[in-house]
This record gives structure tokens, C-alpha cells and sequence, in this order.
């Protein structure tokens, strides 16, 4: 990156599927100041073989250890996709769903948060309430409740685990908020100014 070389400012949204990540990624894209790449969980799963998949959208739970090395070194390799954009002045938002539920534990983002150290990262927590979640996935998959009435384990975990530690800049809630909304408040932050402190700390566990 030359000196004169601004970098591209990087908005990790991070929430269960179903919290709304997607649509404020999408509104930060198209009307946001300057050029916003939209990076994330879903893109990467297209971009994965079949055979290899949900990728990175690996559920929280350990349910397929053997794909548990790759979902790392994807995700390494999307991090360093982002910084790439960064470092060339591009504005990067990008939605994940970030856990630690696997068979052992991996370490995924504080591994991620070193390959952004010294760039610009504002890192979301975007909530939603599990009843609104599964009001989503109805509406979405048609896809809700268990024959007896509870909440399918996979997506309990979901909400159980995502936001462990709850450590982040911004936080929103969908269920209150649009995600014009959503986005809005992340602008006003933005334009703030730093220091943005939840990735910084993550880059000193080891």
C-alpha cells in the first residue's frame, strides 16, 4: 500500500442467519459514500465446491469434524481476500456468522483479526431475537418449529454462540430496527471516527 494510499474502511457484521445481516449489507453497499464491496458467508459458500459444503456456514455444534481444517483455512482465506481490498482503497461490509461450537475449538477470529491488523475494521453485532429468527425462517424456508413445539437445536446453538464474547463496536437489533436503520447508525459511527477497539482486541489472544 503506497502513501498516499488511504485504506478502505472494513464493517464485519456478525449474527445468526435470519438476524438481517444481508439487508444491511446490501443498504451499505448502495448508499454508502465511495465503492463498498460486499463480502461474506453466503458469497463464499457459492464459490465452494459442493462436496465441501455449507463452507463456512458450518452450524455451531461439531457436526462435521472432517470439514473443520477447511473451514479454517477458508476463512483465513477470506480475510485475507478483505484486507486485499482494504489495502487497495476499497471499502469492504461483510456479513458472517462467526462461532467457535465445533468439534474442537478453532480459533477462527483472533486468527482473522491479525491478518486486518492496522486497517480500518468497525466490528457489528447485529441481534435478533430468537422468536423474530424463527419467524424469518418461516416466512424464508418455510422451515419453523420441531413436531413438539421447540426450537430445532441447530438454530438454539445459532443464538447460543454467535455473539460469544459480545465483544464489538456497534451493536443493532433488527427486530426494533430496519436495516435502513441499521445502517444508518453504523454511518453515524462511522463518521464518529475511532478508535474502533473490538478487533484490536482479538488480535492479542493467542
Amino acid at each position: 500500500m503506497s502513501e498516499e494510499q488511504k485504506p478502505g474502511q472494513i464493517v464485519i457484521l456478525n449474527g445468526t442467519p435470519r438476524s438481517g445481516k444481508s439487508s444491511i449489507s446490501g443498504v451499505i453497499q448502495h448508499t454508502f459514500d465511495g465503492v463498498w464491496m460486499n463480502m461474506g458467508v453466503d458469497r463464499f459458500m457459492q464459490m465452494t465446491p459442493e462436496c465441501y459444503q455449507p463452507g463456512i456456514g458450518l452450524r455451531p455444534g461439531g457436526e462435521r469434524p472432517d470439514l473443520e481444517p477447511l473451514i479454517l483455512t477458508l476463512y483465513l482465506a477470506m480475510y485475507e481476500s478483505i484486507a486485499a481490498h482494504s489495502r487497495l482503497g476499497l471499502n469492504v461490509v461483510v456479513d458472517v456468522g462467526h462461532h467457535d461450537n465445533y468439534s474442537v475449538p478453532l480459533g477462527i477470529v483472533p486468527k482473522c483479526a491479525r491478518i486486518l491488523r492496522g486497517l480500518p475494521v468497525l466490528f457489528v453485532g447485529v441481534r435478533c431475537p430468537l422468536e423474530v429468527v424463527m419467524q424469518r425462517r418461516i416466512a424464508t424456508w418455510k422451515a419453523g418449529y420441531e413436531q413438539d413445539g421447540s426450537v430445532p437445536k441447530p438454530v438454539r446453538l445459532w443464538q447460543d454462540v454467535v455473539h460469544f464474547p459480545g465483544i464489538y463496536d456497534l451493536e443493532v437489533d433488527t427486530s426494533v430496527l430496519s436495516p435502513e436503520a441499521c445502517a444508518g447508525l453504523i454511518r453515524q459511527r462511522l463518521e464518529e471516527g475511532g478508535p474502533f477497539t473490538a478487533f484490536k482486541h482479538f488480535e492479542a489472544i493467542d
